[in-house]
């Protein structure tokens, strides 16, 4: 506690980063959700990439103190991972039906009715945020609002096919060996924080390399094949009626796919921003880039992060470097103005 009497100070080093796990049947097997905080506040669903959970898609976003003041603040965080992507989770069985994308979708539905949840946020990384973005379509009643990261929204490209293609076959034959894991972290981060030969990668991909090698190589490869026969959720785009913010990392290799869904989703209500010298995983490469836009987005439903809560050291994003249409009334209240945003980063 500092010396003021009306201030907070926020230990990020003693917080738990663990929740609570339920394990809940559906339809279409068990998923594992991790639950935090207070579950009388409105609820923020989370979903990850393939082959990921929330312990190495969110937790750089969530260790971020402004973003875990602002979204604990006002949300109860549940962070669905994908069937068979919990810590420790066993082998699927080969017994075990075929899952598909609807499935998934579906499976975030029972997970709402099993917690006695009605209309959620949502928050999707990629193949997250397809899962989110299918499920917004389908349910649309359930879904306040979107916060999507480099989201999929097509069916794959053909360089995407070929990628999955030989994604599929090193699983099948090698299990999650040292090239999946490079051929992942290529889908997921930029070059710079990759590293190379003379250059080590950063302490964030270390982390989640070390946290692939964790995964069941058939559970990866079954949620694979769910995502390499998705549809294509561009004609249901405009069905959608909530908002939804984007961002995008420029040097995501699912850059084109974020651009085509902002230009095909309600201008009134969407907005993109895009990250310079970043892959697809803003959440971890890059989480402060999206404490600004994600705060004026959140105020245009009436949350805000709160006053007395005095972190150290603060976010090195500042109001300077967003565009100024993300501050008008416009862009933050109920309708959304459809922006381009440049972050510049120090690489």
């Amino acid at each position: 506690m500092g010396d003021s009497s009306d201030s907070v100070s926020v230990d990020m080093e003693n917080i738990c980063v663990t929740g609570k796990e339920h394990f809940i049947k559906t339809g279409h097997g068990s998923v594992s959700v991790a639950v935090f905080g207070d579950q009388d506040k409105p609820a923020l669903i989370t979903y990850p990439d393939l082959a990921l959970n929330h312990m190495s898609c969110f937790q750089g976003l969530f260790l971020c103190p402004e973003a875990f003041s602002l979204l604990l603040h006002n949300f109860c965080i549940y962070h669905i991972s994908p069937p068979g992507h919990e810590l420790g989770a066993a082998v699927v069985s080969p017994d075990d039906p075929v899952i598909s994308v609807d499935d998934l979708a579906d499976q975030v539905a029972e997970v709402l009715d099993y917690f006695g949840l009605g209309a959620v946020m949502c928050m999707g990384v990629t193949a997250g945020a397809y899962v989110l973005t299918l499920f917004a379509i389908k349910y649309t009643c359930r879904v306040n609002g979107l916060i999507l990261v480099s989201p999929l929204c097509k069916t794959p490209s053909w360089t995407e096919w070929l990628y999955n293609k030989v994604l599929s076959n090193l699983l099948y034959f090698y299990g999650m060996c040292n090239l999946v894991k490079e051929l992942l972290l290529l889908r997921y981060f930029s070059k710079e924080v990759r590293g190379s030969a003379e250059v080590p990668a950063s302490d964030t991909v270390q982390a989640c390399r070390k946290l692939l090698g964790e995964r069941q190589s058939p559970n990866v490869l079954r949620l694979l094949e769910a995502f390499d026969g998705r549809t294509d959720l561009t004609d249901g785009l405009k069905k959608l009626q909530c908002r939804s913010l984007i961002f995008v990392g420029e040097n995501s290799p699912f850059h084109y796919e974020a651009l085509h869904m902002t230009s095909k989703l309600d201008r009134r209500y969407s907005a993109l921003v895009e990250v310079q010298a970043c892959g697809s995983m803003v959440t971890e490469e890059q989480p402060d880039a999206m404490l600004i836009p994600m705060e004026y987005f959140l105020m245009g439903y009436g949350f805000y992060r709160p006053s007395q809560f005095n972190i150290s050291p603060r976010s090195p994003l500042s109001p300077t470097c967003i565009s100024p249409e993300l501050f008008s009334p416009e862009s933050m209240g109920l309708k959304l103005k459809p922006i381009k945003t440049r972050i510049s980063v120090e690489v």
